[in-house]
């Protein structure tokens, strides 16, 4: 900081003190240049991929803007950098119309079809002629192209006026589309201001998608939650800006690419090539893989190209886009109804597997939802053998009409989580059965209800021996207290014969009792109450994660516990107070709320607490602390000797470091343990850094 801004924040922090309404000059100041620090910083990380700052540097600057407008509210405006984190919750969508309609992209599936389309773009300049001043299109010569990434996601309409973000829509028809002015705003990678000089009137066309990162990270939470996986980016990509409520939507980090403007008055750029390099201007984001191609045979080269390297790749393609690149051209070309006729869709081939449907089994989770699982044929898919697959829902289910003994056809969403698409008519018995709907509880025998606000079928008994048994093990995993050692087999046998009856009681276990389990020597005992003891000073953010607190999975406990500091203050906060942190919203807070609100949950606490478990966060890292991993993004894979995966990717972000759970060419690192498997071969092919644990520790010791 230099020492104009240290004497800027200084009197800024004067100025919050201070009992008057007016707005000091010194205070309007460190606004307007927070507001361009962090608009640059964004544009550095989201368009030019070369961030100066740490996220946790650009958080402080976020909170301190946000304390500067608190205070003195008339400072806030619709592109202030703290509108991205969501407004009120919205009514409905407004339909609105489209400036220039957005016409949908017809689509092929081979070489030929490519070609056929070449052929139909010369056809159609052929019997233009060329204008005043332009070179004369040449019978047999082929126009030139630009091959764009097809990104899998949801198209989107962002209009500019005077440099300023006023709007943003769906496709909808083409026509008209969905007003989403408020959740895209949440989108960090749109900015609320464009920069250079920008037309009066700008609409930009855009792909809004989630990264594979992304939607781990967002399962992982539901599955913390005891709610069932979401399927794959895209469709969540279209749930989330569906969502009415923007704050919702912040917490979900969605992702834009721009690629073409919608053809204004006023507005001539000379290719398609310029029209990119403007948009990339501007400060929108845009992708960096787009090729000019001169010929057909170009594009084919660069289409099956992209089709073997896509799984590098951190976000889902099922294609690439054709488009010719002069903008005159084009507008020869014209278009159908439906489709322009100067662009096309290559689509890549789904890698899509058959298989035996062999069983349907209902699983029972710690929050009494139950899922629908399907157990198969092993058969191998996208790299890896599958042989178990979540149905997510018995509507779904019954939408498919999936039934034991069916012929399947799989796919991995994201290249990440295999998918039954659907069952092969041809190959199905004569004799399977629709799998009916169940009304009681396989785990209890209990009333089965299904939720009033969704379409889930959940068990409602709090004795339910299923979820008490998911509770115990979501207790002991590594992301909670990390218990070494307390696995499924375990917890069947102390939940069965009545030793545990909630998580306290792993506290009250000892070697005598354990070594009349099966399989369980009287070492075996030892060495599992030793570990038991060792979790009582687990941070805050692991017990809070361990509860199962509905909607509490390990990111937002670890905000709980940071914002409170102790067990204590938590459960005295009210619902309006909660909402209030960033990153948790009214659903959640009422979620914590209740859950503590709840005499049988906070007698839980109490009895940990007799058990001397510890309920106060550790203190933050000293600011001084070195970070040796300050902007690196690390991947661990296999098993590793002296770090659970939980506590290698604490300390990776203590040292300043991201931990991602998948390869690509972004990755530094990848820490290979015992057993690592593709994700060491994919590492290996795009020249990531490959790291054993013991030169991990190394690195992290480094000077």
């Amino acid at each position: 900081m230099s020492a104009g801004e240290a004497s800027e924040r200084i009197l800024y922090n004067r100025s919050m003190t201070a009992p008057t309404a007016d707005l000091p000059p010194d205070v309007r100041r460190r606004h307007e240049r927070l507001c361009a620090d962090l608009e640059r910083h964004s544009r550095l990380y989201y368009v030019e991929a070369a961030p100066e700052i740490s996220d946790l540097e650009f958080d402080a600057l976020m909170q301190e803007l946000e304390d500067i407008e608190a205070a003195y509210p008339a400072l806030v405006t619709a592109v202030s950098p703290t509108q991205r984190v969501g407004g009120q919750p919205l009514e409905g969508f407004e339909t609105v119309e489209h400036a220039v309609p957005m016409l949908s992209i017809d689509n092929t599936y081979s070489e030929a079809e490519l070609r056929a389309f070449d052929e139909r773009v010369r056809r159609g300049l052929e019997r233009t002629a060329e204008p005043a001043g332009r070179r004369r299109h040449v019978d047999g010569e082929e126009p030139a192209y630009v091959v764009e990434l097809k990104i899998d996601g949801v198209a989107i309409s962002l209009r500019y006026e005077g440099g300023l973000y006023t709007r943003a829509a769906t496709r909808g028809d083409g026509v008209r589309g969905d007003n989403v002015t408020e959740n895209v705003r949440t989108i960090r990678a749109v900015p609320m201001r464009l920069t250079g000089d920008a037309p009066a009137v700008l609409e930009v066309r855009g792909e809004v998608y989630m990264r594979h990162d992304e939607l781990e990270r967002i399962n992982r939470l539901r599955e913390d939650a005891g709610e069932p996986p979401l399927a794959n980016p895209r469709n969540t990509t279209a749930g989330t800006l569906k969502l009415l409520d923007p704050g919702q939507v912040a917490q979900r980090r969605l992702d834009l690419v721009a690629y073409d403007l919608a053809t204004l008055p006023g507005l001539e750029l000379r290719s398609h090539a310029q029209t990119l390099a403007m948009l990339r201007d501007l400060g929108l984001p845009v992708s960096p893989h787009y090729r000019p191609c001169r010929s057909m045979d170009e594009v084919i080269a660069v289409c099956e190209r992209w089709e073997a390297k896509r799984a590098g790749l951190d976000y889902e393609i099922d294609g690439m886009v054709v488009k010719v690149n002069d903008p005159w051209h084009r507008r020869q070309l014209g278009a159908t109804a439906k489709s322009p006729r100067w662009v096309i869709a290559y689509k890549f081939p789904a890698q899509v597997a058959r298989t035996k449907l062999l069983a349907i089994h209902v699983q029972v989770g710690k929050s009494g939802i139950l899922t629908p699982v399907a157990e198969m044929a092993p058969v191998p898919l996208a790299g890896t053998v599958v042989k178990r697959a979540s149905l997510y829902n018995f509507e779904d289910l019954a939408r498919k009409d999936l039934r034991v003994g069916d012929t399947v056809e799989l796919q991995k969403a994201g290249e990440i989580i295999p998918q039954v698409i659907r069952y092969v008519p041809e190959e199905r018995p004569a004799d399977a059965a629709p799998f009916p709907l169940p009304s009681l509880c396989p785990a209890c025998g209990g009333e089965v209800h299904q939720d009033p606000d969704g379409v889930f079928l959940r068990c409602l008994n709090l004795a339910c021996p299923a979820q008490l048994k998911e509770r115990i093990e979501y207790f002991a995993s590594r992301g909670a207290m990390d218990i070494d050692g307390l696995g499924p087999a375990i917890v069947d046998q102390l939940v069965t014969r009545g030793l545990v009856r909630d998580p306290a009681g792993l506290y009250e276990l000892d070697v005598l009792g354990l070594a009349g389990l099966e399989r369980m020597a009287e070492k075996s005992a030892a060495n599992l109450v030793q570990a038991i003891k060792r979790t009582k000073q687990r941070p805050l953010n692991r017990l809070l994660n361990g509860l199962g607190i509905r909607h509490v999975g390990g990111h937002i406990a670890e905000v709980l516990a940071k914002h409170y500091g102790d067990i204590d203050r938590l459960m005295a906060a009210p619902t309006e107070e909660l909402s209030e942190i960033r990153e948790i919203g009214d659903i959640v807070a009422a979620s914590v709320h209740d859950f503590f609100a709840t005499a049988e949950n906070r007698m839980l606490v109490d009895k940990l607490r007799q058990h001397k478990v510890n309920m106060r966060q550790e203190a933050a890292a000293a600011a001084g602390q070195p970070r040796p991993f300050e902007g690196k993004t690390f991947v661990v894979t296999g098993t590793l000797e002296r770090y659970s995966r939980d506590v290698i990717h604490e300390r990776i972000k203590q040292l300043g470091g991201r931990a991602a759970s998948s390869v690509s060419a972004k990755t530094d690192y990848l820490v290979a343990g015992d057993k690592a498997g593709s994700k060491l071969d994919k590492a290996a092919k795009l020249g990531v850094t490959i790291l054993s644990e013991a030169e991990f520790d190394e690195l992290a010791e480094a000077p």
